[in-house]
């Protein structure tokens, strides 16, 4: 049975609820985060979304959203258990893909809580589960854009170290703490600086 990845049609009706799709003549009723629905153009419009196409034994739902990340984040949070599309549209909702990657690398278990429907426990559980999907330099944009200021030198090196076997939020803290010992270390300087410690 084929599912559907991808929706490209008329924007036809607009709700944060949810929105309609016209693709050739067929309206198709899609569920949306808000960090997605923010995005829509407005109804009328032309909107291709990334879909993740749930389909039940009783029931079929489409889910959309903005980009890749957000639909991977989506189909992820929905495989770990007591979390729902419900609540794995909330936690979109709540945070930016960055914003969840940066709570999930740093344990804060506090900034994932604060979401409308997630518990303490909930919360814990998402970073144990996601830790090891979160990508270092979308965790450290997270923090508040650091990673498109970044240098490159500094980027590469942070990704070396995790190459290198170690956690993200580690390596960060290592890198940066080279960096700022040597602005001008090459990417070699810095991952040494770093070891070092």
């Amino acid at each position: 049975m084929g599912y559907i990845t991808q929706l490209r049609g008329t924007l036809a009706e607009k709700a944060p609820a949810g929105i309609v799709i016209d693709c050739g003549g067929v309206g198709y009723g899609v569920t949306v985060p808000l960090s997605t629905f923010d995005r829509l153009p407005a109804t009328g419009e032309a909107v291709t979304l990334k879909i993740f196409h749930q389909i039940r034994e009783d029931d079929e739902a489409l889910f959309g959203f903005a980009t890749a990340r957000e639909r991977q984040f989506f189909q992820s949070l929905l495989g770990i258990t007591g979390i729902g599309p419900k609540l794995a549209l909330a936690v979109l909702s709540g945070l930016t893909p960055r914003e969840l990657a940066a709570a999930i690398a740093e344990g804060d278990v506090r900034r994932l809580s604060s979401i409308s429907g997630v518990g303490k426990k909930t919360a814990e559980r998402i970073i144990v589960e996601l830790k090891d999907k979160v990508d270092p330099l979308e965790a450290l944009a997270g923090r508040g854009g650091e990673a498109e200021e970044a240098p490159p030198a500094l980027r590469d090196a942070i990704l070396s170290l995790v190459a290198l076997g170690n956690k993200a939020e580690d390596a960060r803290a290592m890198a940066q703490a080279a960096y700022e010992k040597d602005p001008k270390a090459s990417v070699q300087d810095l991952i040494r600086l770093a070891l070092r410690k």
